[in-house]
């Protein structure tokens, strides 16, 4: 079965996450993407969080799936004059250094308009390619400060909580890998030219703000942080219960409203006229709550599931990883793919979307610093075995 972006040759340049997160997405549905990598340690994400036994990140698994990993330092003038013939050769370039890094190594997008004219050439940062903040360095925690998504995350007066995520490198590679398809529809649409995509994570993030800025610009609100709510949309939060377990509880519709209040033996509330719409029970969402938190306390999380299921009121609990790993819908959506390390099982995530006709999967798993030097520097390059070993020795590749 062929998948989406086969034929389709990407070069992923940078690391850690948002570039490494594009081409993940781009390989696994098909792409060929080949890595460069630093001579050396390569990637620093391969060294980052839990190791395994190998001394490989079991992230590096994940991220690295499907990828060629070639070796070049890009600080040489052999590394970029190689850079450049992949390069060429290639119908996606993806890189996230600082902004100006690639054009000190002569590696920018007008280096390649006359040889490489189709070329689509995604650019993730932590602000764009222009602007005042442009030189800034783009981390995503930074980011997601500026972005707005922060400001709304946590409790009112406190800290702003993180996510224990890199959500914005995430987003952004999202971002980044819709550009890159969108640009490569337009070819196929009759553009012969190529172009740049420019990513910012800062933007990527502000991307998810909904009705932030018209709500401020139309009528001077400034959305703060709720806690476990939603502001203006009542009643949607998440609540405890007997056993110390919380759940998650959707009853911002008008008629699932009266089931959900119904259901909890408040049928007072279910039917009062001042709680039939969103804007009455915004005005009343201290005592909904209060009546629904008070419900659950009384029970364990399995039997309010339960029964607000009976009354299709949406409901779930809260999952970690262990919980998700032995959900038997989890299972049977196919959300785990099994890989082999070194003869030992290792499960990763399976990527969305799905797609019937030509699905995505993982060929294989991140694997070792330089793993495809031999065939990307000489079968794709035409380099001898002479010719690499000398750029071994001068630390420009690796054996």
């Amino acid at each position: 079965m062929t998948k989406p972006l086969a034929g389709i040759r990407v070069i992923e340049m940078g690391q850690l996450l948002a570039g490494p997160f594009t081409g993940c997405l781009l390989g696994y549905f098909g792409a060929e993407v080949i890595k460069i990598e630093a001579p050396g340690g390569g990637d620093p994400l391969r060294n980052w969080r839990q190791l395994d036994d190998t001394g490989t990140s079991y992230w590096w698994r994940s991220l690295g799936r499907n990828k060629k990993s070639v070796t070049l330092d890009l600080r040489q003038v052999q590394g970029q004059a190689l850079a450049a013939k992949l390069i060429d050769s290639a119908d996606v370039l993806i890189e996230n250094f600082r902004p100006g890094v690639m054009e000190q190594w002569g590696l920018g997008p007008e280096q390649f308009t006359s040889c490489n004219p189709k070329l689509v050439y995604a650019r993730i940062s932590g602000f764009g390619q222009t602007g005042p903040y442009a030189h800034k360095p783009g981390f995503a925690s930074v980011c997601e400060g500026m972005s707005g998504f922060r400001h709304l995350n946590g409790f009112p007066g406190e800290a702003p909580v993180r996510p224990n995520l890199s959500i914005g490198d995430t987003i952004a590679g999202i971002h980044a890998a819709l550009g890159i398809a969108l640009a490569l529809l337009a070819q196929r649409n009759g553009d012969q030219a190529g172009q740049v995509v420019d990513v910012s994570l800062v933007e990527s993030m502000f991307n998810l703000m909904e009705g932030v800025v018209p709500e401020f610009s139309g009528a001077g609100l400034v959305r703060e942080a709720s806690g476990t709510t939603v502001t203006g949309i009542v009643p949607t939060n998440t609540y405890r219960c007997g056993n110390g377990k919380f759940v998650v509880i959707g009853g911002n519709g008008d008629s699932i409203f009266k089931r959900l209040m119904t259901a909890i033996d408040r049928a007072d509330m279910a039917h009062d006229p001042r709680m039939a719409d969103n804007a009455g029970r915004v005005e009343h969402q201290v005592a909904i709550d209060n009546a629904i938190a008070k419900w659950c306390l009384d029970r364990d999380s399995d039997a309010v599931i339960a029964h607000l299921e009976a009354e299709r009121v949406p409901v779930g609990p809260i999952y970690n990883v262990a919980d998700q790993m032995t959900d038997p819908h989890f299972q049977a959506r196919g959300l785990f793919e099994r890989v082999e390390i070194n003869g030992k099982p290792l499960d990763i995530p399976a990527l969305m979307p799905k797609l019937t006709g030509t699905p995505g999967a993982t060929e294989w798993p991140g694997g070792a610093v330089g793993s495809h030097n031999q065939e990307v520097l000489a079968e794709l390059l035409g380099l001898s075995a002479d010719e690499i070993a000398e750029l071994s020795r001068a630390g420009v590749t690796s054996l």
